[in-house]
């Protein structure tokens, strides 16, 4: 479970950083108010979504692959391929990554002061976070859980999702690649 909490920690943050960055930017314009915890209270809350997620992915790892960490046979793994692919291209998916692309819009729309809104912001980051990403971190049991390429490529493709101008389109891409992924994987 540790090493899920911690590989999520180091995948995730850098798709989070705008958020956290203007909630300490908000703390630091209205001239440190009380009224406003400090941002280390909004991080505990989004890092906690990702320990609840990280305790699911360790319970998963132990039912579902061997030594190797990773699912063994093409029909296990052409199933995951084409169910994160689908998840891609889901409505639900677009609605909580939708939160992550504007920090500024999620941030207003959610606020609440004081402590227990900080915390509470930083946990609706982090389910929307999750939310948007738990079928791609699922991948890790395609490619291996400690495949330091499939954990770099899920990063970049996380942050690019959410950062990039057309996020948009990087995931409807990405969707697709992984459904014929998938079906070849079956197929062959």
């Amino acid at each position: 479970m540790l090493m899920w909490w911690v590989m999520m920690v180091a995948m995730m943050l850098p798709s989070a950083t705008p958020a956290i960055l203007l909630y300490a930017r908000v703390r630091h314009v209205r001239g440190s108010d009380a009224a406003i915890a400090q941002p280390w209270v909004f991080l505990a809350g989004y890092l906690t979504m990702w320990l609840v997620f990280s305790i699911a992915a360790a319970f998963a790892q132990r039912s579902l692959t061997g030594p190797s960490m990773a699912l063994q046979g093409s029909l296990a793994k052409g199933l995951m391929l084409l169910a994160t692919g689908a998840y891609q291209l889901s409505p639900m998916k677009s609605a909580c990554v939708s939160q992550c692309r504007s920090p500024g819009q999620f941030i207003s729309h959610h606020w609440r002061s004081g402590l227990t809104g900080a915390l509470r912001l930083g946990v609706i980051h982090g389910a929307y976070c999750v939310g948007c990403c738990w079928l791609l971190m699922a991948l890790l049991f395609v490619g291996g859980v400690m495949n330091l390429l499939w954990i770099t490529g899920l990063t970049v493709l996380v942050a690019g999702e959410k950062l990039l101008p057309n996020g948009r389109l990087l995931q409807q891409v990405s969707g697709a690649a992984l459904i014929l992924w998938g079906g070849t994987k079956i197929l062959l």
